[in-house]
């Protein structure tokens, strides 16, 4: 990305969970601000096999409810959904009131794996990268907010992780063939981002970059800047009471034989 990378010191577990906090509460805040508003938003999140983007989709999403902010990670199109309009079935699951949608990849898979591994045509791709700017400008103008977000691994990292999923047998359901392929046309999903960011950074819909060389960095980075994208405020709500206990009227357990689950730890 022309960046030079900056080897910067060790983030301590204590630290990282600790500012990972703060910001989950702020997503709090911006959650009941969504809600309260009826506001709608849009957030892509993009990037290399491995690049670190599930990993802070789920930091983004572990402290709030799954109702306001809704993940979409679309699996491949059907046959049928191959004969609709490109971008119909990334509309359908637009937000409504009060919603944040989070696409983990999007409409913008016509731009790289598809147009790297042959799923397309280049003059669907092509197509594709003179109407995405005009696609997210009606976006935006319908009301919706709209975040972009690109993030950026190293050709060594990338393969170091791949490495990790191969012996991890909590990980090796995310290593696909397609990834192996990927990481082989390194130049190629190189060529086809340079070609996308030159056709779709636009002014209303600029892409934001994440290094995700270091995976605590870039959640802590890319979870502030979203925050910072959005005019929220803290809703004032009153304090919740627990209510008392019922009395209990006379009722007694029944003498049944529950099957519980056996106590092994």
């Amino acid at each position: 990305m022309g960046k030079e990378r900056v080897k910067k010191n060790k983030l301590s577990t204590q630290e990282y969970e600790a500012e990972l906090y703060k910001l989950q509460v702020e997503l709090c805040k911006l959650q009941e601000w969504v809600q309260d508003t009826g506001q709608r938003a849009i957030i892509l999140f993009e990037g290399r096999d491995a690049a670190g983007k599930g990993g802070v989709i789920r930091r983004i999403t572990e402290k709030v409810s799954p109702r306001v902010f809704r993940v979409n990670a679309l699996p491949a199109p059907s046959e049928r959904q191959k004969t609709q309009m490109y971008m119909q079935r990334y509309i359908e699951r637009f937000p409504a009131a009060g919603e944040i949608i989070l696409f983990d990849r999007s409409w913008y898979n016509r731009a790289g794996v598809e147009r790297v591994m042959g799923f397309c045509t280049e003059k669907e791709c092509q197509r594709f990268l003179q109407n995405a700017p005009r696609f997210e400008r009606t976006i935006m103008d319908s009301g919706i907010i709209l975040i972009k977000y690109w993030f950026e691994v190293s050709a060594d990292i990338q393969a170091s992780r791949f490495q990790d999923r191969m012996t991890d047998p909590c990980k090796q359901w995310k290593l696909s063939p397609m990834d192996l392929e990927g990481q082989s046309r390194w130049f190629d999903y190189s060529r086809a981002k340079d070609s996308m960011f030159l056709a779709t950074d636009t002014s209303w819909a600029p892409w934001h970059v994440v290094d995700s060389d270091n995976k605590k960095r870039a959640r802590l980075n890319c979870i502030s800047h979203l925050l910072s994208q959005f005019p929220y405020k803290n809703i004032s709500h009153k304090k919740p009471v627990l209510l008392p206990r019922q009395s209990s009227d006379g009722y007694g357990a029944p003498d049944y034989e529950y099957k519980y689950v056996p106590e092994r730890f």
